[in-house]
C-alpha cells in the first residue's frame, strides 16, 4: 500500500487494495497479517520517519478492523526509514497462516 510522502492518510487506491484484503482475510481466518510500515526520513530524522510509517501502519489496521477483521490478526511493525528496497513510503502487508 503506497502512501503520498510525509502523509499517513490512505489513498482512493489504497482503499480499494485494503478492501479486497479485508473480503479475503473474512473469508479465511486462518490468515494473519504482517503490517510492515516504512516512511522516507523528510530531514525530521529518524524518529519523525518512525513515527509517520506507524501512523500509517495504524491506518491500515483501523481500515481492517472497521472492516471486521480482528486487531489480533494483526502484528503492526514501524520501521521508520528502514526500507531495503522498493518505494519508501509504503506498508507491505505479509500474509501468515495460523500455526496450530
Amino acid at each position: 500500500v503506497l502512501f503520498a510522502q510525509g502523509s499517513a492518510e490512505l489513498t482512493d487506491e489504497a482503499r480499494t487494495q485494503l478492501a479486497a484484503l479485508a473480503r479475503r482475510l473474512a473469508e479465511d481466518e486462518s490468515i494473519r497479517v504482517q503490517l510492515l510500515a516504512y516512511a522516507k526520513d523528510t530531514g525530521g530524522g529518524t524518529s519523525r520517519a518512525r513515527r509517520l510509517s506507524l501512523s500509517r501502519a495504524l491506518a491500515v489496521r483501523s481500515f481492517l478492523i472497521e472492516r471486521g477483521i480482528r486487531s489480533t490478526r494483526m502484528d503492526v511493525r514501524a520501521l521508520g526509514d528502514k526500507a531495503a528496497d522498493g518505494p519508501p513510503d509504503r506498508v507491505d502487508i505479509l500474509p501468515r497462516r495460523a500455526q496450530l
